[in-house]
């Protein structure tokens, strides 16, 4: 791409020499220099243009910010983080099976109640070890915990020289809180529809994580069409300058217009300057978003078709509603409003706790003898805490869950309404784009033909400096109003997708399966 637009720029000044060539037949000299010198410069910018280089398209710019970018990384954490919250949330609706062990040493001289109901202070040199073996499950319909277990626990006294053992074969027990904030429930509606919003979540991030890059990505295409507009009509300027002292010479244009061609000169060449410095920071933002640790130039080559798309709104509303995460956003925080307006209600009130035990157990000498015969055995307790006086905290605790879930629901529904307003926003707006675009491709060619047009009566002394300078302002506008055109149909087509999770080009829905998959693969590897 490079090459070509250096030998456009190479065939533009070799025109614009040809067109002063009549002026200089009797000058041969001073056309010679003046053709040597564009020669010349066609050899240093060939020159500068065999550095390294990275050309890169829209897509495959937006591809590798898909992939390297700031963005897109802290994307895929924060979906890793959503996945391993939804596991721990599964697991709490599994069977769990544990082992446990709690030995202790004890020797010291400990106060002993006797059988007598005597108390004597007796030296105690013992070492107690057991081991229990769990099963739990917890029930989600009422937020209770079922066990089974069996243990064994050996003593051990030193003193005496002697073992003993206590066994529970077989434990069957149940813990229930009455009254109280079921959170496996709630948990159940809540987390698996967070789940889902955090993979729609980040299908969106990579739809705006391309907005982006297509903001960067013409950023630096509109710098390099300013430098590209300013070298070449600096060039222009410098040729037509020479020109003019030729002509001065001979006294064909008064010194007042060949000062504002050197004036035009002076300040091309400072537009230059600039423009360089504007496409070097455009180039290292657009670098570092990319992740392109290489010292490079990146050249972007800007395509000039654009898709000639019309979304229909209401299919783009509807799509809006069925894929976007911000509904299921929506739709989380009124659960969560309510869930915490049942956990207010819940403390405020009597609440009470059961725990139920049965099973067998049996003590021996010996390990054999602790399991013959067993004896069966109950627990059960129940727990009771009714608040008498608390001041009005419990009421006030319940009054302000309330008063925030309705403040929720206030806002959700707000948020609802601007959800659509700025789909139906953007769909318009798209839908004129692609005209837009057009019209400026059009305005952009017309102006160019124009400032040839008045570059050569001018030549021809046709025409005035003020009319060629308007000529050239007039092409470089055109020019700059194209390419903003662009980056905003692109701008506009990534955003729409971003909060739609639609694909208009393919007709289809971005699906979140490969990406998340991709991801899944990765944390796998790791």
């Amino acid at each position: 791409m490079q090459n070509k637009k250096v030998s456009t720029d190479i065939q533009q000044l070799t025109t614009l020499a040809q067109d002063l060539k009549p002026f200089y037949q009797k000058e041969h000299t001073m056309y010679k220099n003046i053709l040597l010198s564009l020669i010349a410069c066609g050899i240093l910018v060939t020159a500068e243009a065999q550095e390294r280089t990275l050309e890169l398209t829209l897509e495959q710019t937006i591809e590798r910010a898909r992939q390297q970018s700031p963005d897109a990384q802290t994307a895929r954490h924060s979906f890793r983080s959503a996945y391993w919250s939804y596991k721990y949330y599964r697991a709490n609706y599994l069977p769990a099976l544990k082992l446990t062990s709690d030995p202790a040493l004890n020797r010291a001289i400990n106060k002993i109640t006797m059988s007598d109901g005597s108390v004597k202070f007796v030296e105690q040199n013992l070492l107690s070890t057991d081991l229990t073996l769990s099963l739990t499950q917890n029930i989600p319909w009422t937020g209770g915990t079922l066990f089974v277990e069996t243990s064994a626990q050996r003593l051990d006294l030193f003193s005496d020289n002697t073992t003993s053992w206590q066994t529970s074969p077989i434990n069957i027990g149940y813990s229930q809180a009455l009254f109280g904030y079921n959170s496996l429930k709630w948990n159940r509606r809540i987390e698996p529809l967070r789940y889902r919003e955090a993979k729609k979540t980040y299908v969106e991030t990579l739809e705006l994580v391309a907005a982006r890059a297509t903001q960067k990505f013409f950023a630096l295409a509109t710098a390099q069409s300013n430098y590209e507009i300013a070298s070449t009509n600096y060039a222009n300027a410098d040729t037509l300058y020479i020109y003019a002292q030729g002509r001065y010479n001979i006294g064909t244009i008064t010194e007042n217009e060949m000062l504002q061609l050197e004036l035009n000169k002076l300040t091309e060449e400072t537009n230059r300057m600039n423009a360089h410095i504007e496409v070097e920071d455009c180039m290292q933002e657009l670098r570092s978003y990319l992740g392109i640790q290489e010292d490079v130039l990146i050249k972007v080559e800007v395509n000039d078709h654009v898709p000639s798309l019309h979304i229909d709104l209401n299919a783009a509303l509807m799509t809006a509603r069925e894929n976007s995460p911000d509904i299921l956003n929506m739709q989380r925080r009124k659960l969560e409003s309510e869930s915490n307006v049942a956990n207010a209600r819940a403390n405020a009130g009597l609440k009470a706790d059961l725990y139920l035990r049965f099973g067998l157990t049996q003590t021996g000498n010996k390990l054999k003898d602790a399991y013959h015969n067993p004896l069966d055995q109950q627990y059960v307790t129940l727990g009771i805490n009714l608040p008498i006086l608390d001041w009005g905290r419990g009421k006030g605790q319940v009054r302000v869950a309330r008063s925030n879930r309705d403040l929720t629901y206030t806002q959700v529904e707000q948020d609802k309404t601007d959800f659509e307003l700025n789909v139906r926003k953007l769909v318009q707006q798209f839908n004129l784009q692609s005209q837009r675009v057009h019209i400026a491709a059009r305005t952009d060619e017309t102006a160019q033909r124009r400032a040839d047009v008045a570059r050569r009566l001018y030549i021809l002394g046709k025409s005035t400096v003020l009319d060629l300078n308007a000529s050239i302002s007039e092409k470089d506008a055109a020019r700059r109003n194209y390419i903003t055109a662009l980056y905003n149909y692109w701008s506009l087509y990534y955003t729409l997708r971003s909060i739609t999770l639609y694909d208009f080009e393919l007709d289809a829905p971005l699906t979140e399966t490969e990406k998340i998959e991709a991801v899944m693969d990765e944390m796998i590897r790791k």
